[in-house]
Parts: structure tokens; C-alpha cells; sequence
């Protein structure tokens, strides 16, 4: 697998296909930042974080679903609608939000274990989500697939993740010091920056799945 022809394709097909995405996902990630802010202000210290974690698991498996779903169908030459997409990833977000919270807190457990665990399961749970939507797999069976999936391409998943995780925090980091701790619409945009951040990285992350799956396939 060559992490630079995957960004490569990834690029190309994000760039191409951007006002689409930013339609289909954009929406649910500006209500997931005003949720944040939402329960930020009601909670205030008493539940620190505990708000993000509650809105991530209300949209992000919705956005996310409705993302590979777009993928897919584009992949395989098909147009649907957004409200087709959005009525998809909705029926998916039950055992996708199951997914997500099993995925974070093993990983966040893996963190607590001196770093090195968690970035080890980061990087083997990276599929788990595309297995979920387009396979069909429940969670913990998604988890094991992509345990499988992943094995041999460490490094190479590794580093396209870190390719884009550190621009999008240093970006994220540097928004942050510029609107402080302003709220409103500095923290919507904020949003919706590292938002596309991260829609890239599900490109990125679905094309490396796809080319996983086909060097699995050819090897069985």
C-alpha cells in the first residue's frame, strides 16, 4: 500500500466532490457544534468534556455514516440524493453511535495505558466503521474485522493518519489561540474548519480501506 498515491486519490476526489460534501455533512456538524456549546454553557466545569462526547455520539455517527455512504455509491458509479443518504445513515445510527462509544472508549483506555496502546488501537480499529455501513457487520464483529483488515499495514495506516491528524490540530490549535474562548459564530466556523478536516480523513481512510480489502481478497 503507498500512503502517497492513497492521499493522492483521496485529494483528487475530495476536491472534485467538495459542495456535495459540505451539503450532506456540514449541516450535522454545525448542529453538533452548537450542541457542544449548548451543553458546554449549561454544564460549565460540572461535566467538562462530558458535552462533547454526548453531541459526537448524537451526529458524528450520522455524518460519518452518510459520508461512506456517499463514497460508496459514487464508487460504484450511482447518484443518490442527500435526503436518500441522510434516510440511511439514520436507520445506521443506532449500532454506528454503539460502534463509535466502544471504538473511543477503548481507545481512550488504550491512551491511559501509557500512550503507545491507544495510537495501536487507533490505528487497528480504523476500519471498523466501514465494515459497520457497508458490510453489514455488527459492532464487535466490525471491530474484529478490521483488526484483521489492518493486519500488516500498521505503519502505512499509521501515517496517513498522522499526515492528517497533526495539520488538522495544529490548525485546530491555531483558531483556538486566535478566538480564545469566544463563543457564537467564532466557534461555529471553528467547527465546521476541523470539521472538513475530518471529512477528508474519512475520504482518506475509505480509500485505504478499499485498497486493504482488495489486497486481502487477492491474497485469500
Amino acid at each position: 500500500m503507498n500512503p502517497l498515491s492513497i492521499l493522492r486519490d483521496a485529494w483528487y476526489f475530495f476536491s472534485r466532490h467538495l459542495g456535495t460534501i459540505a451539503l450532506l455533512c456540514l449541516p450535522l456538524i454545525i448542529l453538533e457544534t452548537l450542541a457542544q456549546l449548548l451543553l458546554a454553557e449549561h454544564y460549565r466545569a460540572q461535566l467538562q468534556g462530558a458535552g462533547d462526547l454526548i453531541s459526537g455520539l448524537l451526529f458524528y455517527p450520522l455524518y460519518s455514516a452518510a459520508l461512506i455512504l456517499y463514497l460508496d455509491t459514487r464508487t460504484r458509479g450511482l447518484a443518490p440524493g442527500l435526503p436518500a443518504l441522510w434516510n440511511m445513515a439514520l436507520r445506521l445510527w443506532p449500532t454506528l453511535a454503539l460502534l463509535t462509544a466502544l471504538s473511543s472508549l477503548l481507545i481512550m483506555l488504550g491512551v491511559s495505558l501509557f500512550v503507545l496502546p491507544g495510537v495501536w488501537l487507533m490505528v487497528k480499529l480504523a476500519f471498523a466503521e466501514y465494515l459497520l455501513v457497508l458490510r453489514g457487520l455488527r459492532p464487535l464483529a466490525a471491530l474484529r474485522e478490521s483488526l484483521r483488515l489492518t493486519t500488516g499495514q500498521f505503519w502505512p495506516i499509521l501515517m496517513l493518519q498522522l499526515c492528517i491528524l497533526i495539520p488538522i490540530w495544529s490548525l485546530e490549535a491555531w483558531l483556538f489561540g486566535r478566538l480564545g474562548e469566544s463563543s457564537g459564530a467564532p466557534q461555529v466556523l471553528l467547527g465546521c474548519v476541523t470539521g472538513l478536516g475530518q471529512l477528508f480523513a474519512g475520504v482518506v481512510m475509505f480509500r485505504c480501506f478499499m485498497v486493504c480489502s482488495e489486497t486481502v481478497k487477492s491474497a485469500d
